[in-house]
């Protein structure tokens, strides 16, 4: 407990310094989650909605067109790409914690080769910011564990669905070409 006395002033001292800085940023990195997740799920309900229903959707008295399959495709890969596009930038923010957190300690340090007296307060900086950069690194890091293979699950359906309307396509192909 004492080791939490000592060591809870320095870090609420720097809080509204660079530290708030990291701090704001892992809160729009966690707004920035949240949009992911919602949008994983919009496509999760999205495709099996359809990916596990193709061969009952085309019992319609009417097959799709060629032209209507290929639609479909084409919304699947975008739905994919953007989907990992998101992802990305979500696992680039997360990574970039430890780096904030040490840019906080070389700012906070460089004053220190200037100004010898006012040691003790850069370096407590210095660390509180890694501190921060740490713990935002280390929180984000267990999310994306969490979030990723919600995407991966997604990118199988998707792949899975491409798949039955690639069949579909050969399918209305054939079709085709047996038209008196």
């Amino acid at each position: 407990m004492n080791i939490l006395n000592e060591l809870l002033p320095p870090v609420i001292d720097n809080l509204f310094g660079y530290d708030m800085l990291i701090i704001l940023m892992a809160v729009g990195t966690l707004g920035y989650l949240l949009f992911i997740l919602w949008y994983t799920g919009w496509v999760y309900n999205k495709i099996h909605t359809q990916a596990y229903l193709p061969d009952d959707a085309y019992d319609d008295p009417e097959p799709p067109t060629k032209a209507e399959v290929k639609q479909m495709k084409s919304s699947l890969r975008r739905m994919r790409e953007t989907s990992e596009k998101y992802y990305s930038m979500f696992a680039t923010l997360t990574g970039i914690f430890p780096l904030m957190g040490i840019l906080g300690t070389v700012v906070s340090l460089i004053p220190l080769v200037q100004d010898i007296q006012n040691m003790q307060g850069s370096f407590f900086v210095a660390l509180t910011s890694t501190l921060w950069g740490l713990i935002f690194a280390i929180f984000f890091k267990i999310l994306d564990g969490m979030l990723y293979p919600r995407i991966e699950r997604n990118n199988r359906s998707i792949e899975d669905f491409l798949e039955s309307l690639d069949s579909k396509l050969t399918e209305l192909k054939i079709a085709e070409l047996n038209k008196p």
